[in-house]
């Protein structure tokens, strides 16, 4: 067999006897006399050890401590314990902290080799599923898709800080991609391996919201017949990601605050104290400061989400990416509809460009299924597009000769104007057709002065 294998053991004598017989058997090993050195060479180990032998009962803290801090840091590493004491509720503790198997001491050569030889084996095969899991990583539709710079630096500092725990605040208006931007961080952080969690703080009531966040125990409420654990214990080890934070109640921001600072958490209707082991990435569209000087959002709770923050521009700004994102989402609905990718016109890429986006990145996503889904043939055209976009929007070419002269404000008003003439100035229905709010689209009546052509709403 061969591995590379780190064992820790306060007993030099101990030590010695595990490197003989493991490099005998045609493994590498490397020694610790104590868990504060083996957590110091974690940290900085490349390439990570294949297997940990630890010992239980050392000086320095003990075994079960020390297993917890390797769980942390390496959740991947498998680990055997050793004990000399013999104790059931020692060893199945170590099982439920992670540990893969534990050998009691003395232990023959036989036995040892068993537990390494069937370590070493699992280990193997989970890195070989981790490795194919990467390589459908980077061809699945959570791929990064961008061309411009606005998104490359924003990209760059999402990879800069995938390495660390502190929380992460990705803020932008809806649509241009947090969620894949958090899912991106986590496939490349070391807790990669363990789970990827995502909740909608808006989608649900606040008890409900609770309850999948901290979970339950049996009889805590009317209909919680049986335990339930949260997000916070099913994610242990990664990620969890908390869309739309700023709809979170004040009593929720509290406890959440408490998680974030202690680390520590209670069950619906328990008493017992949990630990979470988890990064926190949250995620709003909304202006987290004007929400924190309207008494909506808690200053400490927002300082301490705000340890790393994000923008993502919306995709008006980096027109750069709607090509790439284009030909990513024509592969992407190729492969849901197991067809050939369509191919598109001059006019209908121009388009595409000129428009605004309110939706962003979704929207344009949608827009390209749309336009596949109706289109019967191999070409998408101008006519494949809805009405809102399917205008034509030089209806100012006899005052503006140069197409370079239409400025994006021109369209803009363009697609506004259109779209209420379209409704007969119904608002609701003009700011649906526009993906906004009726809120924006008055401000955008006032803004461009804007002439009603009937009673409207």
């Amino acid at each position: 067999m061969d591995g590379f294998i780190y064992l820790c053991d306060d007993e030099p004598g101990m030590l010695r006897y595990l490197k003989k017989m493991l490099q005998g058997w045609g493994c590498v090993t490397q020694t610790f006399e104590g868990p504060v050195e083996l957590l110091a060479a974690l940290k900085a180990a490349s390439p990570a050890p294949d297997l940990l032998l630890l010992d239980i009962k050392m000086a320095a803290f003990d075994g079960l401590e020390a297993l917890r801090r390797v769980r942390s840091l390496r959740p991947e590493l498998a680990v055997v314990m050793m004990t000399g004491q013999g104790s059931i509720e020692t060893a199945v503790e170590a099982m439920r902290l992670g540990a893969q198997n534990y050998l009691t001491k003395p232990f023959p050569k036989e036995q040892l080799r068993a537990v390494v030889e069937q370590a070493l084996l699992r280990h193997k095969l989970l890195a070989e599923n981790r490795s194919l899991k990467q390589q459908l990583h980077q061809s699945d539709s959570e791929e990064v898709v961008f061309a411009s710079p606005a998104f490359q630096a924003v990209y760059d500092l999402a990879m800069r800080v995938t390495g660390v725990d502190s929380p992460l605040l990705i803020l932008g208006e809806s649509g241009t991609g947090k969620e894949m931007i958090a899912r991106a961080v986590h496939r490349h952080s070391p807790r990669s391996q363990a789970p990827f969690l995502a909740i909608n703080c808006a989608a649900l009531t606040e008890p409900l919201l609770e309850s999948q966040l901290f979970g339950h125990i049996r009889g805590a409420f009317t209909g919680a017949h049986s335990h339930q654990q949260g997000l916070l214990a099913a994610a242990e080890g990664g990620s969890l990601f908390l869309d739309e934070i700023a709809e979170l109640s004040p009593a929720l921001q509290a406890k959440l605050l408490r998680v974030l600072q202690q680390g520590e958490y209670m069950q619906v209707g328990s008493t017992q104290t949990k630990t979470a082991n988890v990064r926190f990435i949250a995620a709003t569209n909304k202006d987290l400061e004007s929400q924190v000087q309207a008494g909506l959002f808690r200053e400490d709770l927002y300082y301490r989400l705000n340890v790393i923050a994000l923008e993502l521009p919306p995709l008006r700004e980096r027109r750069e990416d709607i090509a790439p994102l284009v030909e990513h989402f024509l592969l992407k609905v190729a492969r849901k509809l197991r067809q050939q990718p369509k191919q598109l016109d001059e006019k209908f890429m121009r388009r595409l460009q000129d428009y605004h986006w309110p939706g962003n990145v979704r929207e344009l996503e949608n827009l390209i299924e749309r336009s596949v889904v109706l289109t019967p043939g191999n070409l998408l055209t101008l006519d494949s597009l809805p009405a809102k976009l399917n205008v034509t929007l030089p209806a100012m070419a006899e005052t503006q000769p140069a197409r370079n002269s239409f400025s994006l404000r021109d369209a803009e008003r363009l697609q506004v104007s259109r779209a209420l003439e379209e409704t007969g100035w119904k608002k609701s229905q003009a700011a649906q057709l526009l993906g906004v709010t009726r809120k924006t689209l008055d401000k955008k009546i006032r803004d461009y002065q804007l002439i009603p052509k009937g009673d409207g709403e």
